[in-house]
């Protein structure tokens, strides 16, 4: 029998190591029946052979194990040991199986080899896992010796760790792709588990990705399909726990007959027993296994026990039943594979920690963190309740270009791309509200659009290139009526997912503080807070004489530390720049900032009694701008000279500056009513509602940099607190 004639999983390649266990049954009688039960169960999906066992490339089936032996292959040779250890195969020297109580360490053609220590009493017999792995090497792992370990023969060169004959066996070269000893300390010599049967967690992924596959493919010898088409599912997590939930521990309800699905979180195999902690997209739930019941099914459980690991999506019928100790159970009668994972879960005590991990593997992320879950199932019930409101007073929601000639409706650099065949350049939009605006003067008086914002500009804790927002227009309102609009929105989408107005940052250190969003919300103009913090009344300037309130102002500024105020060229963009810097942060709970220059206000209707100021506001929680609203401007003159000014900046320099939009302006010359805008930033307003500290946390695939590079992750963490 040739390696290479072999299943995949079997010409993986071994070292088995003694500890008289099933690792390739080196020592004594109590640990080579279960090699032998192991290798009887497979041996016979494996391809006849004509020759006799002394003939190269076949071997005798009546002869391939002794009631305590087994066999290694080498090129065309075959080999059995046992307590008749000196049987060869052909002639020709070979080395030999290791007797009971010797060590040796041994290589056998393509990268077979054994090596270990002699073996004594096997602590407990386990079960054998696949031939891959040939039961971990170490599932029932005995005394003393070098310990069992199965590894590839890219590794074999290792020595095998020392162990202590009273402690059992060591790891043989170090664990590998499943070694463990055969007692508890010897197993953590080897790098093993306590238990055997499974792989190392120090085990190389590349290798539990082979031991994976080789089992699939064992499904697939065996008639199944590891990668199923469907399954009936009769019952959620949730549905179970709210149908049973009146039974009492240790009863059955031996009437119901369930059918369920999930993924492996967890195993825990005791002899006759076998408890597998499942999960599914409600929550989790426990199938409970006794082969003392399942009389035929004996096979199928045990192929439960042994095909599967954490990871894998598996179907289960049953009936329900509670624990003795409380835990609601599938009490199983039938499973099926689903879904074989190659890959193994995060390591349980360690998990998936490392930020820029989490995020670049977020199915990995959300796979084994419920609490990350629920952050995105809340966000679909806030962009559902925001929808369904916005729907209930009339409001329709219309799709707009994300593709656009001119980026318009936001100060902000935009991402440029290109069409082939018109043979143009576009733009991803940077906002929504141009083409909104250009509904409204259309005849759809009450609009608005929930949908993804792209703009190209930095990464912080608040700032993602690629978000969503809500944009909403009414006609015949102004910026009053949205400033109760955004309260009733914010508030509601807080009691929606929450429960409560009240909204709690969490206790963690670093956690945002708490707030309370009922409405209704502190009103107060960007001057007055201004005018708080460096004492000038921006509103009270001068403005016949532009130069001196330049200088009043430009001097407050920089008196109180506002060092940009320098290079700024009008008190309105001095003001502004105040209020970011020296007022933002300290904006807790949720405050409405009205009355913005005009200057940094280009598409908003003047203040109807402040020159130089608008009718527009802006909403923080916790320090962060959640929403911008106004009453829209309408002037098709003044729009136009507002655009051009916005051109002239952005000829000399500014990347945010926008551009004439000659669409819009001609909507605007049509006779536009006068209306109101709001946009809401969906992402923050998640963060506010999850307690979350930044933006990529609520956003399912945030993007990241190119992970090219060791610095890759210290320089996304840098770029997290910029």
């Amino acid at each position: 029998m040739v390696v290479s004639s072999l299943p995949a999983s079997y010409a993986f390649g071994l070292v088995a190591a003694g500890s008289g266990a099933a690792a390739a049954a080196v020592g004594g009688r109590a640990g080579a029946p279960n090699l032998t039960r192991c290798f009887s169960s497979r041996l016979s999906a494996l391809p006849k052979h004509s020759g006799s066992q002394s003939t190269p490339g076949g071997f005798d089936r009546s002869r391939r194990l002794s009631a305590f032996g087994v066999f290694a292959a080498g090129k065309g040779r075959t080999m059995t040991a046992g307590r008749r250890n000196s049987r060869r195969s052909h002639a020709g020297p070979l080395p030999l199986w290791t007797s009971a109580k010797s060590s040796s360490s041994a290589f056998y053609p393509n990268g077979w080899r054994v090596q270990g220590g002699g073996g004594g009493r096997a602590r407990r017999r386990g079960l054998c896992s696949t031939t891959s792995d040939v039961a971990a090497a170490s599932e029932g792992g005995g005394g003393g010796g070098g310990g069992g370990a199965a590894v590839p023969a890219a590794v074999a060169e290792k020595k095998p760790a020392k162990a202590d004959k009273k402690k059992g066996g060591g790891g043989g070269g170090g664990g590998g792709s499943g070694g463990s000893g055969g007692g508890k300390k010897g197993g953590k010599a080897g790098g093993g588990k306590k238990k055997g049967g499974a792989p190392a967690e120090d085990t190389p992924v590349a290798e539990l990705r082979a031991v994976r596959i080789g089992k699939a493919e064992e499904i697939r010898a065996a008639g199944g399909n590891p990668y199923a088409y469907s399954w009936d599912v009769t019952h959620s997590s949730s549905e179970l726990q709210k149908q049973w939930e009146g039974l009492e521990a240790g009863t059955e309800d031996e009437e119901a007959e369930v059918s369920v699905a999930g993924r492996i979180m967890a195993r825990r195999v005791f002899g006759k027993l076998a408890f597998f902690n499942m999960q599914d997209s409600e929550g989790s739930f426990q199938l409970y296994i006794d082969k003392g019941r399942l009389g035929d099914e004996f096979k199928a459980i045990q192929d439960l026990k042994t095909w599967t690991d954490a990871g894998d999506i598996v179907g289960a019928k049953g009936t329900v039943k509670r624990t003795d100790k409380g835990e609601l159970s599938v009490y199983v009668k039938s499973w099926a594979m689903l879904s074989k994972s190659v890959l193994p879960l995060p390591d349980k005590f360690h998990g998936l920690k490392d930020t820029e991990k989490r995020y670049r593997q977020r199915h990995v992320d959300m796979m084994v963190n419920p609490a990350v879950r629920d952050v995105f199932r809340m966000r679909a019930k806030v962009t559902s309740f925001i929808r369904r409101s916005l729907d209930d007073d009339d409001f329709l929601e219309i799709e707009t270009p994300v593709l656009q000639s001119v980026a318009g409706g936001a100060a902000a650099k935009p991402f440029a791309t290109h069409h082939n065949v018109l043979n143009m350049p576009l733009t991803l939009r940077i906002a929504t509200e141009l083409h909104l605006k250009r509904l409204v003067v259309g005849g759809f008086d009450r609009v608005y659009e929930l949908g993804r914002i792209f703009r190209n500009e930095g990464i912080s804790t608040r700032h993602n290139p690629e978000f969503t927002s809500v944009e909403v227009y009414q006609a015949y309102a102004d910026y009053h009526d949205m400033m109760e609009l955004t309260e009733k929105l914010v508030a509601g989408a807080a009691s929606e997912v929450l429960g409560t107005t009240a909204v709690s940052g969490g206790e963690e250190e670093g956690a945002p503080p708490d707030v309370d969003l009922k409405a209704p919300w502190r009103r107060v103009t960007m001057n007055d807070l201004v005018k708080e913090k460096i004492g000038l009344d921006f509103e009270a300037l001068d403005m016949s004489d532009p130069a001196a309130a330049l200088a009043i102002a430009r001097e407050a500024a920089l008196k109180a530390g506002v060092h940009k105020a320098a290079g700024l060229e009008t008190p309105g963009y001095i003001l502004n720049e105040c209020f970011e810097e020296l007022c933002e942060a300290d904006l807790i709970q949720p405050t409405i900032v009205m009355d913005h220059p005009i200057e940094v206000s280009p598409l908003a209707k003047p203040h109807r009694s402040k020159a130089g100021y608008t009718e527009r506001f802006e909403v923080f929680v916790q320090g962060r701008e959640m929403a911008n609203a106004f009453s829209e401007l309408t002037d098709p003159v003044d729009q136009r000279n507002r655009f051009e000014l916005q051109a002239a900046k952005k000829a000399a320099g500014d990347e945010e500056a926008c551009d004439v939009d000659d669409d819009f302006l001609d909507a605007l010359e049509r006779g536009m009513p006068p209306t109101a805008g709001l946009g809401i930033g969906i992402d923050r307003l998640i963060m506010l509602l999850a307690g979350a500290t930044s933006i990529r946390d609520v956003i399912a695939f945030p993007l990241l940099r190119a992970d090219n590079s060791e610095g890759a992750a210290a320089a996304a963490a840098a770029a997290e607190k910029a």
